[in-house]
């Protein structure tokens, strides 16, 4: 059973190297960020890192690509 719709639509298409690679590439720009890190899927890349910063409030047609999500982790709390 797949854990996102998203994924279910890719079917047999879904590529677990492009995935992986976004998903570290999100997990590396979480330790720099106040803000939170999505993967979505992307037609070309198959996969893409997307920091929230860039984007304010994500458009809906981007919420629905994403797969997952990674909390910024920078804090200015001691």
């Amino acid at each position: 059973m797949y854990a996102s719709l998203n994924i279910a639509d890719a079917g047999l298409k879904a590529d677990q190297a492009a995935f992986v690679a976004a998903l570290d590439q999100a997990h590396a720009r979480s330790f720099h960020s106040y803000y939170t890190q999505y993967v979505l899927t992307d037609d070309e890349a198959g996969y893409i890192a997307v920091d929230e910063g860039d984007y304010g409030a994500l458009p809906k047609a981007m919420l629905d690509r994403v797969i997952d999500t990674v909390p910024g982790r920078l804090s200015d709390e001691f």
